[in-house]
């Protein structure tokens, strides 16, 4: 950056490359996107939340509450069954330095503009899933990661439950009210995760718990 600050890395791990983009900080920098060559990367609002993640597969566009705004396969991967839904292109600011744009799975690039010069680093990769059976295993999330999100989503409910009390103060109207939909989705992703992640059953019940509340 014009500060000084390292702004943009590229380091090897084993046989992958990996592309790092920081903010503009000189102690303690936070990652504010990450391109890999195997085919994942995730790019980060400055509130720390995911705005862009993507995978072999495909990939999603989240706002900063962590709802999908959009989300698109590669036309060459192999789904699990479903309808194939396409890139439109996509270009956001990660500063104002660091810009993405992304036109495709190998044509993802990472623009540095400052004092008049640019740099473009392509951070895409054509890899390509010819047989279901060769995806990479689902992240199994730990026990802290798992309380984390349920106590996130009862905690987005209590807010959601507060507006109603404000927006409707009798009580028989906002009990009547539903959550939002993208309450009710959060909710049955961590129980299905809560389902799926090898944890105790006494942590399972907690989980339900917080959830249900």
């Amino acid at each position: 950056y014009p500060s000084g600050n390292l702004a943009i890395v590229v380091v090897r791990e084993t046989k992958q490359l990996i592309c790092i983009v920081q903010e503009d900080k000189p102690n303690n920098a936070e990652i504010q996107a990450v391109f890999k060559s195997d085919g994942r990367s995730t790019c980060y609002y400055p509130s720390g939340a995911v705005w862009i993640n993507m995978s072999v597969q495909g990939g999603q566009y989240l706002d900063q509450e962590g709802r999908r705004v959009r989300r698109w396969t590669w036309p060459n991967s192999v789904m699990s069954p479903g309808p194939h839904v396409p890139l439109s292109p996509i270009f956001i600011s990660l500063n104002r330095h660091v810009g993405v744009r992304i036109l495709g799975q190998d044509k993802i690039v990472v623009s540095f503009l400052a004092m008049g010069q640019q740099a473009k680093f392509n951070v895409g990769t054509k890899v390509q899933v010819s047989d279901v059976s060769q995806l990479p295993p689902l992240t199994r999330l730990g026990e802290d990661e798992l309380l984390l999100l349920a106590f996130r989503v009862r905690i987005l409910r209590l807010f959601d439950r507060l507006r109603g009390c404000l927006n409707f103060p009798s009580n028989e109207q906002w009990d009547k009210i539903k959550p939002p939909a993208y309450l009710i989705t959060q909710t049955l992703k961590v129980l299905h995760l809560c389902t799926t992640s090898d944890i105790s059953d006494e942590l399972r019940s907690s989980v339900r718990a917080i959830v249900n509340a």
